[in-house]
């Protein structure tokens, strides 16, 4: 059976400050066909954008019971579905230092979203490797925050 394949990225600009823009990028491919999109936001994280583009490619997927392979190259939004979300529920939503996890909220919508699919996997890529689905992606985050600066 065909898969639906999804390459997401996320990133901000002046992450570190608390005035920055944030992108997020996203490409689909079905049987042949691609759609691409975007969105921006201001005063926001790269971990925050890295989670949007996946929740957002995601909510565009109308058939769920067709499998999908999300890729991107976030080592944090890839080990935290894949890893680490189990334990912080179990812990009361607190990560292995005790503390409260940050974007919960964005976490428990990525979760309810991934239930939703029968056969979906989560794969990590290298960042800008030879990946064109994730470089494509990172040219569509990086144009939706040169649209807004």
């Amino acid at each position: 059976m065909d898969k639906i394949l999804i390459y997401c990225d996320g990133g901000c600009r002046g992450n570190q400050f608390k005035h920055n823009v944030g992108g997020w990028g996203v490409v689909l491919k079905y049987k042949g066909n691609i759609k691409e999109f975007y969105g921006s936001t201001n005063d926001t994280t790269n971990n925050i954008m890295e989670l949007t583009s996946c929740i957002e490619a995601l909510k565009a997927i109308k058939n769920k019971d067709i499998p999908v392979e999300v890729t991107m190259d976030s080592q944090y939004v890839i080990k935290g579905i894949n890893e680490w979300i189990d334990g912080w529920i179990k812990k009361g939503w607190r990560n292995s230092q005790k503390k409260p996890v940050e974007n919960k909220e964005l976490w428990i919508e990525l979760l309810n979203l991934k239930k939703q699919f029968k056969d979906i996997k989560f794969i990590q890529c290298a960042g800008h490797a030879n990946n064109e689905g994730n470089n494509r992606a990172d040219e569509l985050a990086n144009q939706a925050m040169g649209e807004i600066e």
